[in-house]
């Protein structure tokens, strides 16, 4: 059985859908991955087939519209029994290609599209990708996303039946004989992910003048990333808030893996950040790191409940720094990291993500 995974990125640090097409290359099914390929997109070492298509147009509106058109022909045309769409914004070139070719169509929802915090307040675009989910969400048959509450809404709103398939690792812990980065004496604060608007990391940046014997890693790319590094300059902090770039997640766990605290501080920019339940957790989790975070509904379900961070709604500076020093003194509830690692992994998430295939390829 022949399945093309697709996804508007370009591959090389998409945990979840790695994730993905690893379970389904594992369980029989032939897996081809469609992405975009960017000027400095690194190479790929996959045990599944790849494809990356080049644009002419990688920003706005121009790149969205080239993507799913070279998408759709695409998917028109290779050889596949089964289409897997990730987000909203791969979402037309796939249900079209499985209109005309007669093949079953799955979506992965990582988000709520129209809600991510660049869209709020575009009226026009916004009302655009709701659009697209007004028209092609209710015809969806096998659908899942990344937690409880964004399945619940489009549940309601559409009258569908989409699941929850939750982005968490492996079981296996990968670790890195010789990580790549040596704080010396000094504690370790990461940021993992998009550094994009919204994301909390301009408040470490501010709390870090209390904070002398810590360093703050800023793994990840995205569109706040200079406006960032312009920050740390302007207050004198080159050397104790770093700036990694993108890292290949099979690299990712050598920054993981050293750090003291675990930095997942989100803005309340709509309902895609404040019903999030972002991948970070887990990885801080898997790699037994306590976690600072907002206090948002489905990540406080899952760090309250094995007491593996602190919940905080307040992010001045001296209240940050303080709060980060007491969670260094405290130490971590290492009971509630293993128990937690006992019961949360992809092995497990999986099994809902397969049934969910099988059922609509009749595998």
């Amino acid at each position: 059985m022949r399945i093309t995974v697709s996804v508007t990125n370009d591959l090389v640090i998409d945990q979840r859908v790695h994730k993905v097409c690893t379970s389904l290359m594992q369980n029989g099914f032939q897996v081809n991955l469609v992405g975009r390929k960017l000027k400095n997109s690194k190479s790929l070492e996959r045990k599944y087939s790849t494809y990356r298509i080049k644009l002419f147009f990688n920003k706005n509106f121009l790149f969205y519209a080239e993507y799913n058109i070279r998408l759709f022909f695409y998917l028109l045309f290779t050889k596949t029994d089964a289409f897997l769409s990730n987000d909203t914004d791969s979402l037309v070139a796939n249900y079209l290609a499985s209109i005309f070719r007669r093949k079953p169509l799955v979506f992965d929802a990582h988000e709520m599209f129209p809600e991510i915090p660049e869209l709020v307040n575009k009226k026009f675009i916004k009302w655009f990708w709701t659009k697209i989910e007004d028209c092609i969400f209710p015809k969806l048959k096998y659908a899942y996303t990344v937690c409880q509450s964004i399945a619940d809404i489009y549940n309601r709103k559409y009258n569908i039946n989409m699941q929850v398939v939750r982005n968490i690792p492996f079981t296996e812990l990968i670790t890195i004989a010789d990580p790549p980065i040596n704080p010396g004496k000094k504690k370790v604060l990461l940021y993992q992910g998009a550094v994009n608007i919204g994301r909390g990391i301009e408040w470490v940046i501010d709390a870090m003048p209390y904070l002398d014997d810590y360093v703050f890693y800023v793994v990840g790319d995205g569109d706040v990333l200079n406006e960032l590094k312009t920050k740390v300059n302007n207050k004198h902090l080159e050397d104790r808030v770093v700036f990694t770039g993108r890292i290949p997640f099979e690299q990712l766990s050598g920054y993981t893996q050293i750090a003291d605290i675990g930095i997942n501080l989100l803005e309340n920019m709509g309902l895609n950040y404040y019903y999030s339940l972002p991948n970070r957790i887990f990885d801080y989790i898997r790699n037994h790191i306590p976690i600072l975070t907002v206090d948002f509904p489905e990540i406080r379900k899952i760090v309250a409940h094995y007491e593996v961070g602190t919940l905080i709604n307040h992010f001045e500076p001296e209240f940050l720094a303080k709060t980060i020093r007491q969670m260094t003194v405290s130490g971590k509830n290492e009971k509630g990291f293993i128990t937690a690692n006992a019961e949360l992994n992809w092995e497990n998430e999986s099994i809902i993500l397969l049934q969910i295939i099988k059922k609509a390829t009749h595998f």
